[in-house]
């Protein structure tokens, strides 16, 4: 049985060099973003681009990011929806998405993206009180670990018969093989990807992408 191997930096930069068809603005963003104390918050280019292609492969219109950073994934997301396409984008911090309004307004994407600011978990139950459950085709978690369940339960509710939640950060860096491992956020990770193998909801598929991309079909 063949099997992963990470890849060392030569064969990632070959992959960078084949595969990935980045816009200038969105490698402007990524190199700003870099800068940052909190840049591994960031995800790479290959992960942006997939994403991509998965919001067009489902034709998605309506779409949903739980963790928002500095906006490099909404900008790749957003180039990808049709011109009507929407991203209710959930963050907390002011600071962080200052810097992707002005490379999402560049790319000429501001007016897809609808940035709510506040807990996410208000948000999310916000928009099912107002009976959007079922509406949305794709939603991208990336947030704050602990509260990784509450996103997905709530994003499952509000995605459409055949839409997908793409959930970020379920390898952990290997963390979460290492049962010695025991601080919240890798028990958080470890919880869900353990009450993920057993939904019967979804059709399920865990990659190896970036720091490991879990992906939900609602069924």
């Amino acid at each position: 049985m063949s099997r992963y191997s990470p890849f060392d930096e030569r064969t990632y930069e070959y992959l960078l060099n084949t595969s990935i068809r980045e816009p200038e603005v969105a490698r402007r963003l990524r190199e700003e973003t870099q800068q940052m104390k909190t840049a591994q918050m960031q995800i790479g280019p290959d992960q942006g681009q997939f994403m991509q292609l998965l919001v067009q492969l489902l034709r998605a219109s309506k779409t949903l990011e739980v963790g928002v950073f500095t906006g490099y994934s909404a900008l790749w997301v957003a180039l990808g929806l049709p011109d009507t396409g929407r991203i209710v984008a959930c963050d907390i911090s002011e600071e962080y998405t200052n810097v992707g309004r002005r490379y999402w307004k560049e790319a000429g994407v501001d007016k897809k993206i609808d940035l709510r600011l506040g807990p996410a978990l208000e948000t999310l139950d916000s928009m099912l009180e107002a009976g959007q459950a079922r509406t949305f085709d794709f939603a991208f978690i990336d947030a704050d670990k602990t509260n990784y369940q509450n996103y997905y339960e709530r994003a499952l509710q509000l995605l459409r018969a055949g839409g997908l939640i793409a959930i970020d950060n379920t390898l952990w860096s290997g963390r979460v093989a290492n049962p010695k491992e025991n601080d919240a956020d890798t028990v958080a990770i470890r919880q869900l990807n353990q009450k993920l193998h057993g939904d019967e909801r979804v059709t399920l598929s865990m990659l190896t992408i970036g720091d490991g991309l879990t992906l939900a079909m609602k069924r």
